[in-house]
């Protein structure tokens, strides 16, 4: 049996590299001064991303550091709320974030 080697990507927050499928993705959505971050867990939306621990420690970092504006190649300052909302989503039982609830946060159909 052949193991493929999976991706890695490095957290904007705390700057540890990390398999793909255990960072959450974030992309701006929007233009000029309108700029949004939103988080990305199926991996879907289109545009450039930037990787993140979903973890409040990691999000704070990457705010204080400002480093969504460099990893995504902004020029003004993105509103970063439905990225802190998602982060701090309560978990199912399965310690997966309730997509449901996330979904009508991000204003994405379920």
């Amino acid at each position: 049996m052949v193991r493929r080697a999976q991706p890695e990507r490095t957290c904007v927050g705390c700057r540890r590299r990390a398999p793909a499928s255990e960072l959450l993705r974030i992309v701006a959505v929007g233009d000029g001064a309108d700029l949004s971050l939103r988080p990305d867990p199926a991996r879907r939306l289109p545009g450039r991303g930037a990787n993140m621990h979903p973890d409040p420690a990691c999000f704070a970092q990457a705010v204080r550091r400002r480093a969504f504006g460099r990893a995504l190649r902004l020029t003004g300052v993105p509103d970063h709320g439905a990225v802190a909302e998602y982060i701090d989503a309560p978990t199912t039982t399965s310690g997966q974030p309730d997509r449901a609830r996330v979904a009508s946060r991000v204003g994405r159909p379920t």
